[in-house]
């Protein structure tokens, strides 16, 4: 009996030690059931930043007419060409290489930078000098008046912007506005006979439609790529604060930023702006504002020197799940007040920090975004009714939308890389 036990015993023993030893060696090889998956959750951008108020002052914009845009054909779906030059020819003229340079300080002394040798060095010490910080973009003229689209992120803080013309002509530019919270910018070119692009309508751009990428990557020169529409409206990136975007598979590189998305008919789709890359190259994921928007910015810009937006005081968070059911909701259908800021619209009418808004204006808060991108649309004076929950309550409140006060960011240091998006 005793050896028919030992006979059994010992495989067994055998077994459990190379388990064990196969766990010590290769622990990344055996999956483990007890791993919680990652989750990621959007929340809408905060209201709450620093603001510079525009209320009891007029910023004396000069006076100037609507630019004078040219709009293209509906594009045909019938039959694709086999060649589109024709399309580069037509609006690649209208596509600049823009160059911004800064001047800024830098610490010429290597042992500064030490947090321990910096207490031996006096502040007040001129060891300090400066330098030029250099940027490369692109941009679009869109009309004759020399009017230029290009990314805010390109001209943010250049003490200069240079635009070269692809026909070999040079012009130092105005900037005439810009729009941080859309990223575009209007800059504007003293020159005459210039080449325009034409702005298709963007509400007709879909899925699968034939994208060219125009611009500038890496300081090489002019370049296109070639993809295709891959989506249409993404939003919730946290690249700005109102997002519509078109996604595109055309390569889009450093540089590219501002530069034109054109269809076959040599039309602009939208204006080049960012890219998800873990590289820093294209990764066959970019993203582009919709011309449409564009054209809506270049005009408010350009008349009134600033984008008018709606306003209601107001930092919202994303109502999940597990928050609605601890205010007493079956459905995660709404938006949580996270913050009201002090004088604003939310704050004077009683919102407060806590409460649930379920529908703006009659219509249901589905996505926080959404709803903050809607309010923006609406005209500063408006009656705006509102409903909330508040201690499982429900409430109708009005407010008056007032106009969104410009945002007062600071200048950021930019690496060449990323402000060459």
């Amino acid at each position: 009996m005793h050896r028919y036990v030992t006979l059994y015993i010992g495989p067994i023993i055998i077994g459990i030690l190379l388990a064990v030893l196969l766990l010590a060696l290769f622990p990344e090889q055996i999956p483990n059931p007890f791993t919680a998956q990652e989750s990621t959750t959007t929340t809408p951008p905060p209201e709450d930043r620093a603001f510079v108020s525009t209320v009891g002052s007029e910023r004396r914009v000069p006076k100037r007419p609507l630019p004078e845009v040219t709009r293209a054909e509906p594009l045909s779906r019938e039959k694709g060409p086999v060649s589109y030059a024709h399309a580069v020819s037509t609006a690649a003229p209208a596509v600049v290489n823009i160059y911004s340079s800064r001047v800024v300080d830098r610490d010429d002394h290597p042992l500064r930078s030490d947090p321990f040798f910096e207490q031996f060095f006096n502040g007040d010490d001129a060891t300090s000098q400066q330098r030029m910080l250099s940027s490369l973009g692109s941009g679009v003229i869109v009309s004759p008046d020399g009017y230029v689209l290009t990314n805010h992120h390109v001209t943010n803080g250049a003490d200069k912007i240079q635009v070269a013309l692809r026909d070999g002509r040079e012009s130092i530019a105005e900037v005439i506005g810009t729009d941080p919270e859309s990223d575009l910018a209007v800059l504007r070119i003293p020159l005459d006979n210039l080449p325009v692009i034409k702005l298709s309508n963007s509400e007709n751009t879909a899925i699968g439609d034939v994208a060219l990428a125009i611009g500038n990557p890496f300081g090489v020169g002019q370049t296109v790529t070639m993809g295709i529409i891959s989506a249409t409206g993404r939003s919730h990136l946290g690249i700005n604060a109102y997002e519509d975007f078109i996604q595109t598979d055309a390569a889009i590189n450093p540089g590219n930023s501002g530069g034109a998305l054109i269809n076959p008919n040599g039309a602009l789709v939208g204006i080049n702006t960012a890219i998800f890359s873990r590289s820093g190259g294209s990764q066959g994921i970019g993203f582009a504002i919709p011309a449409n928007l564009a054209h809506s910015v270049l005009n408010e810009l350009v008349t009134q020197g600033r984008v008018i937006r709606g306003w209601l005081g107001i930092e919202a968070q994303t109502l999940s799940r597990e928050l609605a059911a601890s205010f007493g909701l079956r459905n995660p259908q709404g938006m949580i007040i996270a913050g009201a800021i002090k004088g604003g619209p939310a704050d004077q009418a009683g919102l407060q920090p806590g409460d649930v808004l379920l529908a703006v204006d009659g219509q249901p808060v589905l996505d926080a975004r959404a709803t903050m991108s809607n309010i923006a649309a609406i005209k500063p004076g408006t009656r705006l009714p509102v409903t909330i929950v508040r201690n499982g309550e429900r409430q109708d409140l009005t407010l008056e939308v007032a106009e969104r006060p410009i945002p007062s960011v600071p200048v950021e240091e930019r690496s060449e890389q990323n402000a060459d998006k």
